[in-house]
């Protein structure tokens, strides 16, 4: 069964490749990221490892360019996942996102695209736009088109707050849910009739997650954020399994746990 993993979270838990502001001058920030599962858009990307991801990300008068990776210290499989090299670690996937961001008053409006370089699955492309409040709250929008690999289309609205709690400490609370509509032959989900996946295309209240984190400056450019994530399935299709298998054909969501820290530094 093919699999896709891709990689960049836009929000609370890995480091953000999207920058808010419109700089006048050329802004950026290199980060690290350790934890212990690797899960996008509720996909468990890995188990039973730690995960590393680094990134890079530079910014000028709203235009963005960010590099994503993920290294697994150790592969082993998942009902979502298939390792490159089992039992071994692989630096698993690299990421390109290029961006335009700009504000109209509170509004914030973003396009971009998004390379996912993987080797456990074909590597695919998407496009995607935003639309973010800045209100107490700040109610977010992101729509993501695949136009390469897996055709199909992934809405996930969210809402976010900060809370001052020492000085420059805050406490970062993010709810976010995803709605997925499949469009290829690959997305066709498993039918026992047939004994494989030749039923209607995956469309499903797919993922949601819950984050909660502590941001504690070290001095003025540098971070350090511990995280706790928990995902969760948002709908029966989206845990869905028929006689043993996935009726998504992407592998089935399930309940889990991420926990770990981001160390950023910012210039």
């Amino acid at each position: 069964m093919k699999k896709i993993g891709l990689g960049v979270l836009f929000f609370l838990g890995s480091v953000s490749c999207l920058f808010a502001a419109e700089e006048a001058k050329v802004s950026g920030f290199a980060a690290l990221g350790g934890f212990n599962k690797y899960v996008f858009r509720g996909y468990e990307q890995s188990s039973r490892s730690m995960v590393l991801q680094p990134s890079v990300g530079f910014s000028y008068q709203g235009f963005s360019a960010c590099f994503w990776g993920n290294i697994d210290t150790d592969e082993h499989p998942t009902q979502t996942f298939t390792p490159d090299r089992p039992g071994q670690k692989s630096f698993n996937e690299t990421d390109l996102t290029l961006s335009y961001n700009h504000n109209l008053g509170k509004l914030s409006l973003t396009a971009g695209y998004i390379y996912y370089g993987t080797k456990f699955t074909a590597e695919t492309e998407e496009i995607y736009g935003s639309v973010s409040l800045d209100v107490p709250g700040k109610p977010t929008l992101f729509v993501y088109r695949d136009i390469t690999s897996y055709p199909g289309t992934y809405f996930n609205f969210s809402l976010s707050h900060s809370f001052d709690i020492y000085r420059a400490v805050t406490l970062d609370l993010m709810g976010a849910a995803g709605y997925f509509v499949g469009d290829s032959g690959y997305w066709k989900t498993y039918e026992s009739s047939t004994g494989g996946y030749t039923g209607r295309k995956y469309q499903a209240f797919h993922d949601g997650l819950v984050s909660a984190g502590v941001t504690i400056p070290v001095g003025k450019t540098f971070s350090i954020q511990p995280v706790v994530q928990y995902w969760f399935p948002l709908s029966d299709r989206a845990r869905k399994t028929v006689d043993g298998k996935s009726y998504n054909p992407n592998g089935n969501l399930d309940e889990t746990l991420v926990v770990g820290m981001n160390l950023k530094f910012t210039f």
